[in-house]
């Protein structure tokens, strides 16, 4: 398979993983999946200070800027298969 059905199949499996990760790894979760899908982050930083969902969500995507589309996908799969 390639990388791009490898990140689909991970993507799938994340949903029906044996246990719900922790905040921190769905964080990272989420970072790789919109570094891999949309590329660097697009979007304004939430100006709710009381969205803290929002706010860790944009944090952890903007940390990893810079970050190619296949590395992101390659650490998605990775992170995804070792919770399998």
């Amino acid at each position: 398979m390639d990388l791009q059905q490898l990140f689909q199949q991970a993507a799938s499996d994340s949903k029906n993983l044996p246990q719900k990760p922790s905040n921190d790894i769905l964080l990272k979760l989420y970072a790789f999946y919109k570094q891999s899908t949309e590329g660097d982050i697009n979007i304004e930083e939430p100006s709710n200070p009381f969205d803290f969902v929002a706010k860790a969500k944009y944090n952890a995507w903007q940390e990893i800027k810079g970050k190619s589309k296949e590395d992101a996908m390659q650490d998605y799969v990775d992170m995804v298969n070792s919770m399998k």
